[in-house]
Order: structure tokens, then sequence, then C-alpha cells
């Protein structure tokens, strides 16, 4: 993540306060390191998919604005919602593909090389959605550790930070994630 994380703190801090504009000169700093997180999430994607790392992008960020009470404290944070945000947008069109043709269509995603028994099973996005909604229920702070892994492309430390806990806290909610969702996938 390039930018300067003081630039995106302070503009972040601004706009919870309040400052529209604050939010308006956000987004060019942001916007390519949002790209290439869209870009990495639909890497996974089967090749007939509609989705454009763009419009991904866009999407998340229109959903971003609509939230009214935000308190934003890091880049780590932002990035995480924004994750997030990209999450249940790649969600909801898998489930609208699903129900626009009989039979499915699923996305495949692949979570990680060594959490799959073969390429064969690897979970479609909806599977994966469902999986981790449970992993949340079980340890929302595990579910958290792979939205910012997985989906906003976190670094270890940096996922320390936006979650407020150690590295190795990290690291060992990431090990423990891996193999329940393993587990769960594997059903």
């Amino acid at each position: 993540m390039t930018e300067p994380p003081s630039d995106v703190t302070q503009l972040l801090a601004a706009w919870t306060a309040g400052d529209a504009s604050a939010r308006d000169r956000l987004l060019p700093l942001v916007y390519d390191e949002l790209r290439r997180v869209a870009q990495n999430r639909l890497r996974h994607e089967p090749n007939n998919h509609t989705l454009q790392p763009t419009a991904l992008v866009n999407e998340a960020y229109l959903r971003l604005v609509e939230i009214k009470r935000m308190s934003w404290h890091n880049r780590a944070q932002f990035f995480a919602m924004c994750a997030r945000l990209m999450r249940q947008i790649l969600v909801d069109a898998a489930r609208a593909r699903r129900s626009a043709k009989r039979g499915g269509g699923a996305v495949r995603v692949t979570l990680d090389e060594g959490l799959l028994p073969s390429r064969e099973r690897e979970p479609d996005v909806v599977m994966l959605d469902a999986a981790l909604n449970a992993l949340e229920a079980l340890d929302a702070r595990k579910s958290r550790v792979v939205e910012l892994r997985f989906f906003a492309g976190l670094s270890v430390e940096e996922t320390a930070v936006a979650l407020g806990v150690s590295t190795d806290t990290v690291a060992r909610d990431w090990k423990f994630a891996k193999t329940w969702l393993y587990q769960e996938l594997a059903r």
C-alpha cells in the first residue's frame, strides 16, 4: 500500500469529523491500491464473470459513502471495510447469477492453495461467505483476520494494527481459521 499512511489517516479523521471533501480527496490517494485488491479478488473468478476491477472498486466506493456513521481510525481499518464491501458485492453477484440460471454457474474462489484438498474442490464465493459467517459466529476476530488477510490483502502486521492485537495473535488466528475453513469447505 503505497500512499503515505499519515495522509490517508488524516483524511479519514477529517471524514469522521464530517468533512465530506476529505472523503472526495481520499479516493485518488487509495484508488490504485483498491484496484489492486479488486484485481486480486477477480483473478479467482471464472472467465465468464462480468465484473471488472474498476466496476468493483466503484461499487465498493458507492456502498462506502452510503455508510452514514463510521468512525475511521486508520488506513488498515479503511481497507478492511473496502475488502468487506468487495466480498459482499461478489457474493451478491454470485447469488444473482445462481438465481438467474438454473443449476448455478457458481463463482469459484480459492482461499489458499494449502487450504483445499484439490483443485477440483475450490469453494465458490457463496460457500466461502457462508463458511466465514459460521466462523464469525464461532469467533468474530478469526473471521476478521481472514477477511483482512484474504480479501483486503493486508499483511500480518497491518492486520494486527487494524484489529489492535499482536502479530503473534494474528498468526495463530490465521492458522486456526485456515484449518477450520478447510474442514468446513471440505464437507
